[in-house]
């Protein structure tokens, strides 16, 4: 049997030469104007410790930035489930420790950053599953037919 080219490889090949080649553009980091668009980019940041290591647990962290997106003092932790065990709430606070670390300092506007200076944010990460709502007719609610 003769050996085939591989047609596949020869098309690729120049193409990851040239992704290679051409250098990455460094994108300012989108600018965060409103307190919801800070809660969506720590929540960004986030990885929960995976399931095999803890289990799901809601925990919720108050932190300070400054005018420049850094942390202002030390973050506390203010709520973690009740049901937690010691291993679980410790892998829980470094993995949300790690995610202030990973995205501060935060890229602020000027006015967002003279708005939230020193002001507390209640950040909760919520990773319990939770069971479906129960989907019980009312009896009472529906009219009778006679």
């Amino acid at each position: 049997m003769a050996a085939r080219s591989k047609p596949l490889a020869w098309f690729a090949a120049p193409l990851i030469c040239l992704a290679l080649t051409v250098p990455a553009r460094a994108e300012p980091p989108e600018q965060l104007n409103t307190i919801r668009d800070v809660v969506l980019a720590v929540h960004r940041c986030w990885r929960p410790p995976p399931a095999d290591k803890a289990g799901p647990i809601d925990i919720t962290v108050i932190v300070s930035f400054n005018r420049e997106g850094a942390i202002l003092g030390h973050p506390r932790i203010s709520y973690e489930s009740q049901e937690a065990t010691d291993n679980d709430r410790i892998a829980y606070r470094v993995a949300v420790m790690e995610a202030l670390q990973r995205c501060t300092p935060m890229p602020f506007t000027e006015s967002l950053g003279g708005a939230v200076a020193g002001r507390p944010f209640a950040i909760p990460f919520r990773n319990k599953k939770y069971p479906p709502r129960s989907q019980e007719k009312r009896a009472w609610l529906l009219p009778k037919i006679l």
